[in-house]
């Protein structure tokens, strides 16, 4: 397992956890991350900038901090 914050552009995961407070738990539950979920990422900012992240049709941008706190089982 590996965290979303070390995935690498155009690479596909899945959520295997979300460690985090309740309120930022619920807020990215809001946005559609949850356990099972596929994803990947689309672009990577510098400097530890802002992700842009792809949950099936729907596009989200998150903080370095809040993807350090989503655990994933990265594709081959």
């Amino acid at each position: 397992m590996q965290l979303l914050s070390q995935l690498k552009i155009g690479q596909n995961a899945t959520i295997t956890a979300i460690e985090a407070d309740e309120y930022l738990f619920h807020r990215l539950s809001a946005l559609g991350f949850r356990v099972g979920k596929p994803l990947s990422i689309i672009r990577r900012a510098n400097f530890n900038g802002p992700l842009h992240v792809r949950l099936g049709t729907t596009d989200v941008i998150l903080r370095d901090s809040e993807a350090t706190r989503i655990r994933i089982n990265a594709e081959i």
